[in-house]
Parts: structure tokens; sequence; C-alpha cells
């Protein structure tokens, strides 16, 4: 059959096809880009054979060949409705708030803090004792950002460092008494400020929420507070995220990845520092929490904002870069407007898919069992005693969950078509699980390090 000849029902063959070998050479194009090399050779395969069906039909002359373009057309029509319906297709997932609090002295930055030999050692160890044995099996690793660990590289180390030196100077500004001139304003206006400002300072999204008990630690960890009980008086909390570059997340556990998270606690603490002492200018109560010097749960605060949703691996997970960012948090008296809790039950129920971050972390950290009721609230939990020490082998953070993470891809237009799918249909979300695998690989490798990173010692 010649192109002239094409009648109504092959041309729409003919568009459709045109259109399939379009859309896929864009996917193509895009996971070159992203160095997906993996991922750009099977689009570039379904590039090349999805639209032949459509095409061949179009110019071809057989029996049947009406009856069979029908068909045809029927189906894409029927899989592109399909995939797309709003279907949630799941069981309404009850949703508590904690009950309780979490003493900050159990979690493993307080514990690695712990000097033998001193009292609060001593202390401690005797009303834990069963956190003994691991914690020492820590303390005889090289340990984080040091000599003999697995990554270490004393070039990217000590440029990790010095972002921590960097955060931990922070530290004197983070609270401070408010001016004497108070200013009031209206909740409303002032919200949107705050959101806005904090967003040109370099946040992907703000969230307010009013402060809860089970937000707060109930006693201090780190070395200024230890053992002291938390006494945050404050009505607010605003949470906000900063990203984490792509290019070096994907890296994890190599030496980038520890690189990338001290750049990005200094640039979330730097954001928290400032928005504190803005309020604090026109006479408000404000406590800048930034890494080292948090009297918050800042992924607690985070979700009651609502910017995302407490995935598998016990991270924020965001709907738009997934658990590839980290948080900062500013308490307050001033007055806000509060927001609506995240809940995106979608993201869960992918999450109870998936196991990608189970599956590929290297220390086996994460959970492959359902969620549980954990002090009132049915959520996932890491085990923080296997996760840090792995930090302390391998000297990063390591960031392999984050890394493989279907959300954690870039925020383009191509992923952006996969997360609206996952969001608004099961068939969708369930087929999402299977070809992310195909395309990414069920265990994906660690991107390799960028060349400028690698610098020679003569």
């Amino acid at each position: 059959m010649s192109f002239n000849n094409i009648e109504g029902m092959e041309m729409v063959l003919l568009f459709m096809g045109l259109f399939l070998f379009l859309f896929m050479l864009y996917f193509c194009i895009q996971s070159y880009l992203e160095n997906e090399y993996r991922a750009g050779k099977i689009f570039a395969w379904i590039t090349l054979l999805l639209p032949l069906p459509y095409i061949l039909i179009a110019f071809s002359d057989f029996p049947f060949q009406s009856l069979i373009s029908i068909i045809l057309v029927c189906i894409t029509f029927g899989a592109a409705i399909i995939l797309f319906l709003p279907l949630k297709g799941f069981t309404k997932i009850n949703i508590d708030k904690p009950k309780g609090q979490i003493d900050e002295r159990n979690i493993m930055f307080s514990r690695r803090l712990l000097l033998k030999g001193t009292g609060r050692y001593e202390d401690y160890y005797k009303q834990h004792p069963e956190h003994l044995d691991a914690d020492e099996s820590f303390r005889k690793r090289p340990g984080l950002l040091n000599n003999g660990s697995l990554y270490y590289d004393p070039v990217m180390f000590a440029s990790s460092d010095a972002s921590f030196f960097t955060v931990e100077k922070l530290a004197s500004a983070i609270d401070g008494k408010p001016s004497k001139n108070k200013h009031q304003f209206n909740k409303n206006d002032m919200s949107v400020y705050i959101k806005k400002w904090t967003k040109k300072l370099g946040a992907l999204e703000v969230g307010i929420t009013k402060l809860e008990d089970y937000h707060l630690y109930s006693y201090g960890g780190r070395n200024y507070n230890y053992g002291e009980k938390i006494e945050n008086k404050h009505k607010f909390a605003i949470a906000f995220t900063v990203e984490m570059n792509e290019e070096l997340t994907f890296t994890g556990p190599q030496a980038p990845i520890v690189m990338e998270s001290g750049q990005q606690y200094l640039n979330s603490g730097a954001i928290a520092v400032q928005l504190a002492e803005f309020i604090r200018n026109l006479g408000h109560e404000a406590r800048a929490h930034i890494d080292g010097n948090y009297e918050v749960i800042a992924p607690l605060i985070a979700k009651d904002a609502g910017l995302g949703e407490l995935g598998r691996m016990g991270l924020l997970m965001t709907p738009t870069h997934g658990p590839r960012v980290r948080l900062g948090v500013v308490t307050t008296n001033l007055k806000l407007e509060i927001d609506e809790k995240f809940e995106d039950l979608t993201m869960i129920d992918f999450c109870n898919r998936c196991m990608k971050c189970a599956d590929t972390c290297p220390s086996q950290a994460i959970s492959h069992e359902n969620r549980k009721d954990i002090d009132g609230v049915v959520r996932w939990q890491i085990n923080q005693e296997k996760c840090f020490q792995y930090w302390c082998i391998s000297g990063t953070d390591c960031g392999r969950c984050m890394s493989v993470c279907p959300y954690s891809h870039p925020n383009n237009f191509m992923h952006k078509i996969i997360r609206f799918g996952i969001k608004n249909n099961f068939i969708f979300r369930r087929m999402a699980v299977v070809f992310d695998d195909l395309i990414y690989g069920r265990k994906p490798k660690s991107k390799p390090i960028p060349e400028w990173m690698k610098v020679r010692e003569e």
C-alpha cells in the first residue's frame, strides 16, 4: 500500500507509530543525558521495535487489515486509559501520631560520642547493656571520614570534613534573644513570605506545622546537652528540604556521597540559621535545628508539614526528589498558617512492593517485612546499628538506599510522567516496580566518580 492510498484507520496507526517513536526516542535521549547507559540502550531498542507493528500494518495490504487495525488502536487507547485512570487500588492505611518521645542518647550519632573509661560511657551501658556489643563492634572499625576506611580519599574526605566543620561554626547562631521591637503580622501573609523567601535562599519545598511533643527529643544526646531534658515551648515548626545532587549521590557508598551530604547539611544549616535570625529580628522567638544541634526529629516535622512520607528506608520520601534531600527545621512562636499533613499513601503502597533499597543495602539494615506497630505507629524501622557499622567500615554515609530508590530519579518531564502514573493508578504502580528493575537493574551499580574529583598525589 502506498502512502497516498492509506485510509483513515491506517493513518491513525501511522500517527500512533510516529508518536511512540518520538516519545520513546525522548526517553532514550534523556536516559543518555542522565548517564543511565543501560536505560538508554533499552529505550533505544524500544524506540525501534515498539512503533513497528503500527507502521507495518499501516503500509501493508492483507486480509482483515481493517479489523486488526481497529483492535490495535483499541488496545493502545485502552492501555493508556487503564494506566492513567485514577484508581488508587489499596485499602486506606491508618496514620497515627507517635506515642511518647525518642531519647536522643539512644541514637547512633550520640552513642558514637561515648568514650570508654568515662562516667557517661559507664552510666549509659549500665542502663542499656543491650547496645554494648553492637557499639563496641563499630568502634573497632576505621570510622566515618577516617583513614583506613574502605573508600578513604584524602581530598574528598578533607572536603567533607571542611563542610561539617563549617556546620559546627553555625552552632553559635542557632538561637538567641528576639528583638525588643516586636511586630505582629497577618499569619497567612507571613507564611507565604517565609515560604517564598526560604525557596529563594535555596530550599526546594517549605512546609509549616504545629509543633507537637512527639516532634521533640525527650533528652539531649550531644556533648552540649547530654542528658538534659528538652524544653522547647515554641508553637510552630517550619521545615524545608534541600536537594542532594544526583550525580554525586548515585556514586554512593563511595566518597562523593559524604562530600555531598556535608555540603547539603551546610546549605540547609545556613538557611535555617538565617531564617531563625530573621524571625528574631522581628521580635519573636526562633531556633534553628541543624546537623549536630537538633532538639527535634526533623523527618517527623517535615512529614506533618506536608513535605513527604516516611519510606521503607526510614528517610523522608518527597514526591519530586524521593529521599534525595536533606532537611532543615526552624521552631518559633511567630504565628503562622499550618499546612495539611502529607497523606499520599500511594508512596507507601509503592514502597510495600518495591523493596529495592532493602535488596541493595550493603549492611542489610533495611527490612523486607511489612510495616509494624512501633510505639503506636505503623511504620518501618531500619536497624541503625547495622547501618552505622557499615558507615564506620566504608568511611562514608553510604547512601545506597537513597541512590537506588525509583523516586530519586531527576525531577524532569520523563520521570514526572512515571511519578504521575504511580500516584494515579495501582496497575501502573505495580508495572513501574517491574519496569524500573528492567530498565535500571534490580541492584544498580554505583555510578563512577566524576573525573574532576580524582586528584592524584605526586
